[in-house]
């Protein structure tokens, strides 16, 4: 983890994100709009949830922050609400676990350290 952990960050699991992307694909809103996920929280809490979930007893590694590493993410999504009716629907945690699932389930993947990243083979 970069820094101390203090910085935030917002999740929006794939299948809300999906959702939002067609749902304004197939409007007449022309603007741009934030689509993802309104909660806000630390990465060091991000990181502590997913050991939770995981029962990992891994530590959590803290390195150099970038420079140019934000302090605060979290997008305004308001507007998407408002012009296009849509909101995340997947729980910060309930997404989590899934993708932890999908990662657990996923025997066909490449694996890093296996010649790449996370992907299906």
């Amino acid at each position: 983890m970069t820094g101390d952990g203090s910085q935030t960050r917002s999740v929006c699991y794939v299948d809300d994100t999906v959702a939002g992307i067609l749902t304004l694909a197939v409007s007449d809103f022309a603007g741009p709009v934030n689509i993802g996920g309104p909660q806000e929280l630390t990465v060091l809490r991000l990181a502590e949830m997913i050991k939770g979930l995981t029962g990992s007893s891994s530590p959590i590694e803290f390195v150099a922050r970038p420079v140019d590493d934000p302090a605060v993410r979290r997008p305004d999504t308001a507007l998407a609400q408002r012009r296009l009716g849509w909101r995340p629907a997947i729980t910060l945690e309930d997404g989590l676990r899934r993708t932890i699932d999908w990662f657990t389930s996923c025997s066909g993947c490449v694996r890093p350290g296996q010649g790449g990243s996370w992907r299906s083979a």
